[in-house]
């Protein structure tokens, strides 16, 4: 076992993970380009783009789960603003295209991942600088939603965070907010089950697809398991909006040299 490799893979799952726990954001955002070029510029491993979606594809699973069940342990003497019906329909739109875009990614050239991974970051960066809004309402059992936009829309971000590897909690969350009109509330706790619903759809997609790399992805998911639960601590006693920026300027040079290798 090489333990230089077990360190910098352990590093990039907590750095990555934590700044997902700290921000609020999808982790493979960040984890993909770290995954992608710090291997390989340590001189510890050089991992292909469909390596690498299938590392952070996992690393995603995790830490959804990891969020899902904190999230249950913080809230269970509480009224809960999970609304059922709003995750078994875009649930089931995500797991259907997260299983599509976790099996194909393997047929897909490496390129057009790292295509795809340009797009997402650029959404990204404009979707983290848009003010995010969503309605006051705390009657979750009386919410209303259009039912196919809900599906089809999920359906399409799963297609693409399956090819990726991402939960695609960063497309989502805006998407309920501002075109379901979910409530902020209801929208970042049904969203936790619904990227975990994703995660699902996209390690069966992986595991099926194959080009997993066994120990860098379990040292992965080792750092990711440390990091989440530290971000999300420390969040709650700090003002992350300058790292917020700081971050959309490090996702923006990031696109850039994917775009510029791509082009």
């Amino acid at each position: 076992m090489d333990v230089l490799l077990f360190i910098v893979m352990i590093v990039l799952g907590l750095v990555g993970s934590f700044f997902s726990g700290l921000l609020g954001i999808g982790g493979a955002i960040i984890n993909y380009p770290m995954l992608l070029y710090v291997p390989s510029l340590t001189g510890v491993a050089h991992f292909s783009a469909h390596e690498v979606s299938s590392i952070s594809m996992f690393q995603v699973f995790f830490a959804s789960l990891a969020g899902m069940l904190a999230f249950r342990k913080k809230n269970k003497t509480g009224p809960s603003v999970v609304h059922k019906g709003l995750v078994f329909y875009m649930g089931s739109g995500i797991l259907a295209g997260s299983l599509i875009g976790g099996f194909v990614s393997g047929m897909v050239n490496g390129d057009v991942i790292n295509l795809i991974y340009g797009i997402l970051a650029v959404l990204a960066v404009i979707l983290m600088l848009i003010p995010r809004r969503g309605t006051n309402e705390e009657h979750t059992n009386e919410l209303r939603f259009n039912k196919w936009i809900a599906v089809g829309s999920a359906f399409v971000v799963g297609i693409v965070s399956g090819i990726v590897g991402a939960g695609g909690a960063f497309i989502l969350i805006p998407i309920m907010l501002t075109v379901l009109k979910i409530p902020t509330r209801t929208t970042i706790a049904s969203s936790l089950a619904i990227v975990f619903i994703s995660a699902v759809g996209g390690v069966i997609g992986k595991v099926t697809g194959g080009d997993i790399p066994l120990w860098p992805t379990v040292f992965a998911i080792v750092g990711s398991l440390i990091g989440a639960p530290l971000g999300s601590k420390i969040s709650a006693k700090i003002n992350v909006k300058i790292l917020r920026y700081g971050l959309v300027v490090l996702i923006a040079l990031t696109a850039v040299k994917v775009w510029s290798s791509i082009l």
